[in-house]
């Protein structure tokens, strides 16, 4: 793993390490900043400070483990200028394999025993796949065919720990840091991203961001569009059904009552939709290639509008993924990509979401991600910071691999997601695609 194999890898490691370091500010923290790198992409089993110290350093480990961990937990270079510079070298060796055509929003946990770590309380876990005690952060990333690389990166910090000052000053949170649920930070990420103009692609959103009615209508007023994971309950209504207008009140006497709805001018859940369509609404449509064959599944759509709090929305398309063998949909998304839009191209991009799980298992198992062990905020996010740094590298290593290499890792191996990950909103945890 790491830099291992690729012909003048060092240089262009050493030429990568520089560009970073002229926005970390003192000349003395680049020195760290390679071996704290060159530690992340090494072929130990755990990326936390000693034992990458005992690796980059053997015959100083002490030495270097201090130095790693004031650099790490205490420095203060900035995340974001780090970050915009990983995301200014390798956006255009992505680009050079295809635009990008994805801004991906989720969140990863960290399981966390004890009370102590910054931001750590009982939530959903994704690793778990449940509620447990964990940490959690949300990030936006970019991707493409070839590659996703995470761009703006926040660790979500709970009510009961913005509101408690003795813990945020153990953890050292920033006074400007105040309780934001994750759709309002991913929405900060969005705006972000639009302001310094980087390359657009369409909003892909599990469920847990997806059934946030507010960040859709947001999303939208950005000027992106989005492919967003619901719920099955999620209430819509056939386009072309429109809702009865409000009886005229001439201001004397009782206010009318609002019409009765019938049975057509009421919505019904996606669910509901779903098992209505007919037979030829469905199609096997596949959209990459797997370890074991071209993954494939049975689709509909449909053009629909959302009924939140008996509001009318735009009209929208309703993707549904019910799988052969399957006694009910598993999947559900409403997307406001144009309505021409070929089926094959909607479900590519909507599918296109599995990419930030890659990045998840990749950063998480190859290069550390989950292992800091500080508890504090400056910590948690250089860590982070540090991963995706090198991360990156390794992304922009993959176009100098022979066209008869594996494409997928430079220096990573292989990896599928586990059998049992379960995306949040997936009906079952036994169900996937086929193959």
């Amino acid at each position: 793993m790491g830099l291992q194999g690729c012909a003048g890898s060092d240089e262009r490691f050493s030429i990568y390490v520089a560009g970073l370091a002229s926005v970390i500010g003192h000349a003395d923290r680049v020195n760290p900043l390679r071996d704290y790198c060159t530690g992340l992409m090494m072929p130990c089993a755990r990326k936390s400070v000693e034992p990458m110290a005992a690796v980059t350093a053997p015959a100083r480990t002490a030495a270097q483990h201090q130095s790693l961990l004031h650099f790490v937990g205490q420095a203060s270079w900035s995340d974001e200028k780090v970050l915009a510079k990983v995301c200014e070298t390798v956006l255009p060796a992505m680009e050079r394999q295809g635009p990008i055509e994805a801004w991906i929003i989720d969140d990863t946990g960290f399981p966390k025993k004890g009370k102590h770590s910054v931001g750590v309380a009982r939530q959903y876990c994704g690793q778990l796949g449940k509620q447990d005690n964990c940490q959690a952060a949300v990030s936006l990333s970019l991707a493409n065919r070839h590659a996703s690389l995470p761009v703006r990166y926040r660790l979500y910090l709970p009510r009961e720990w913005a509101g408690d000052a003795a813990r945020r000053g153990k953890a050292h949170v920033p006074e400007e840091i105040v309780f934001k649920t994750k759709p309002e930070i991913a929405l900060d990420q969005l705006r972000w991203a639009c302001e310094v103009g980087l390359p657009r692609g369409v909003v892909l959103l599990d469920a847990g961001y997806g059934n946030h009615t507010r960040l859709r209508t947001q999303i939208g007023a950005l000027g992106l569009s989005y492919a967003a994971g619901i719920l099955s309950n999620t209430s819509v209504w056939m386009a072309g059904i429109k809702p009865l207008p409000p009886k005229r009140w001439s201001g004397r006497g009782r206010p009318p009552t609002r019409p009765r709805r019938s049975a057509e001018h009421k919505p019904a859940s996606v669910k509901q939709l779903a098992l209505g369509l007919p037979q030829r609404a469905w199609r096997t449509i596949g959209w990459r290639q797997g370890t074991c064959g071209r993954l494939t599944s049975r689709f509909a759509r449909a053009r629909v509008r959302s009924a939140h709090r008996n509001e009318l929305h735009d009209e929208e398309w309703l993707l549904i993924e019910w799988p052969k063998g399957e006694k009910e949909p598993t999947k559900y998304w409403l997307s406001t990509l144009p309505h021409d839009i070929a089926f094959e191209r909607l479900v590519d991009l909507a599918k296109l979401r599995w990419r930030i799980e890659r990045d998840y298992q990749e950063l998480k198992q190859e290069l550390g991600l989950g292992h800091f062990e500080g508890r504090g905020w400056r910590g948690f996010h250089h860590h982070a910071t540090l991963c995706i740094a090198a991360y990156g590298f390794l992304i922009s290593e993959r176009e100098t691999l022979p066209p008869s290499a594996p494409r997928a890792t430079a220096g990573l191996a292989q990896l599928e997601l586990p059998a049992d990950y379960r995306p949040r909103g997936a009906a079952d945890p036994n169900r996937a695609s086929h193959s």
